[in-house]
């Protein structure tokens, strides 16, 4: 069997691995445009902060390296141009010498992966605008920080790439902003939970724009501005991480099936509309693990297991791939932001009807040194209390967090089947109550009716709800100008407080209001709520009060 593989990155190299694994009569070769093959690209920001040292350390394998290794033929400088699906072959040129040539195929694989957008904007040509999506990219951005010639940068776009390489120069000491046309960063997270992100990078010397569009760039040989919609920006260096486009223009006429974004449209074995011819990685659109429905999901984790799986079926297995979830995590500075499954907004597109609650719980034993807070998000449907999804922010491991609720979605799972899980326990790594069975419990308990709480998107829009009184309910006073309510004193009636009282209830994590919520309704409160995540989520609460 001769495969033909177009593209040498995460995908297109993971198939042909596994393939001559599985098969090792298969002829496999893969063609790709670019010099280099099997690099890190997500490794690529930390490259440019020199916290991976060497560039030869993002290049997984080199051709050569894994011809041997593997026993596929690799094919550099080769760009594919065109797909004859009837004669069962591509045409492509040397990007060196301009020849032409045709490869035969058997099976076709495609994955070409994707390339940044480069808007027509005025300025473009200008020197010091980079991108991040290969080695050489990295290589340039870095050599001008080493060069000392960057003093302030601007980042466009606020995904996890831009926020990765915009931590990583305010490592270097540069001045960073970071804008992006979006009325948030972080797509994937709630309003609220990206506003406490923002808020956290302008301590760390990040400043960040959203509803900011990008205009140009102005200077005379070198960018020295960037014009927006809001003002023009100094800027000695550029970083376009705007988004990025699947590499399939060469398809137009192949008569395979695109979708709306041009990525390749394929079905569970990454099958397109020609049987003969299959698509991975960021150049395809796979589906929702939950829904079945298309999603694009173009991550290097994703590509890795597609090509796993692909590799198994073109040596004559029928294995499907179950999908994705939207998984991802990224590091900021003093703050780690993990998310997979759905938000509230994408849960009811859907068709689920969707309950959310934001906790603030320990990460660690909180006796132990360097333990810190999980803030959680966590979202489940009403009827069926089906787990859909979380976000969670924090300085400590909130991969692990994003990895349970991986598994919960993947088996889909009830916030019942969660809650009592045997999880791993010592004061170093956790709590007793793991902090994700907490988060569950929690969520349980408000969609019981045992906790009624005031939402923290809720109170940034609305604020103190009308006819109710903010009451302080920590261990000790907190914030100033409001009264306080002692837990251990409540023992029946409240002096100055009627039983149909409205009281807003705020401690610093939640947990002691939500106590205090409790021994009210027990002796006779009807209107109480607490504000979930309490002070130290809703920071507003006391820089008003100071």
């Amino acid at each position: 069997m001769k495969v033909l593989i177009i593209g040498g990155v995460a995908a297109g190299t993971k198939t042909a691995a596994k393939l001559m694994r599985e098969d090792g009569n298969a002829e496999v070769t893969i063609l790709t445009k670019g010099k280099d093959i099997s690099y890190a690209g997500c490794g690529l920001p930390y490259y440019v902060g020199e916290v991976i040292r060497e560039k030869g350390q993002l290049i997984v394998n080199t051709p050569e390296k894994f011809s041997r290794l593997t026993g596929a033929r690799v094919m550099t400088g080769i760009e594919v141009t065109k797909v004859n699906r009837e004669a069962k072959n591509v045409e492509a040129v040397n990007t060196e010498t301009g020849e032409t040539s045709v490869y035969e195929y058997d099976k076709l694989v495609i994955a070409t992966g994707a390339s940044p957008i480069k808007p027509p904007l005025p300025g473009m040509d200008l020197k010091g605008i980079y991108f991040m999506r290969t080695p050489d990219d990295a290589e340039a951005l870095r050599g001008a920080v080493e060069s000392g010639s960057i003093r302030r940068a601007v980042v466009v776009g606020g995904g996890f790439i831009g926020l990765e390489v915009a931590e990583n120069l305010a490592a270097k000491d540069i001045r960073v902003s970071v804008i992006d046309m979006a009325p948030q960063i972080l797509p994937g997270f709630a309003p609220e939970l990206t506003e406490y992100v923002e808020n956290h990078l302008a301590d760390h010397g990040i400043m960040v724009f959203t509803s900011t569009k990008l205009e140009g760039f102005l200077g005379e040989e070198k960018v020295e501005k960037v014009q927006t919609s809001r003002k023009a920006m100094k800027a000695d260096a550029v970083v376009l991480s705007i988004g990025i486009r699947a590499n399939t223009a060469f398809l137009s006429d192949s008569g395979i099936e695109l979708m709306p974004n041009r990525t390749v449209k394929v079905d569970r074995y990454m099958r397109t509309s020609d049987p003969d011819i299959y698509a991975l990685g960021d150049c395809a659109t796979v589906t929702n693990k939950v829904t079945g429905e298309p999603q694009w999901s173009p991550m290097g984790s994703s590509a890795n297991i597609e090509g796993r799986l692909l590799a198994q079926n073109l040596a004559g297995k029928e294995i499907p791939y179950g999908g994705v979830l939207g998984t991802a995590v990224c590091r900021l500075p003093e703050l780690n932001v993990g998310r997979t499954g759905f938000t509230e907004e994408t849960a009811k597109a859907a068709g689920f009807e969707p309950v959310s609650v934001v906790t603030v719980v320990d990460d660690k034993a909180h006796y132990y040194p360097g333990a810190g807070s999980f803030i959680v998000k966590m979202i489940a449907d009403k009827s069926t209390k089906k787990f859909l999804g979380i976000q969670v922010l924090g300085k400590g491991a909130v991969d692990k967090m994003v990895d349970i609720a991986v598994t919960a979605l993947t088996l889909g799972a009830s916030l019942e089947d969660l809650a009592n899980m045997d999880l791993a326990y010592a004061p170093p790594f956790s709590t007793a109550i793991h902090p994700f069975a907490n988060t569950v419990n929690v969520l349980l308990n408000k969609m019981s009716g045992a906790y009624e709480t005031l939402t923290p998107a809720q109170y940034a829009k609305e604020g103190v709800p009308e006819g109710y009184q903010l009451v302080d309910a920590s261990a000790a006073p907190t914030i100033k100008g409001i009264p306080y309510l002692d837990l251990t004193k409540i023992n029946g009636p409240v002096e100055g407080y009627s039983q149909d009282a409205k009281l807003l209830l705020v401690c610093a994590k939640g947990k002691r209001a939500y106590l205090t919520q409790n021994r009210l309704k027990q002796h006779g409160y009807t209107n109480t709520l607490v504000l979930e995540g309490g002070t130290i989520f809703n920071t507003g609460i006391l820089e008003n009060e100071e």
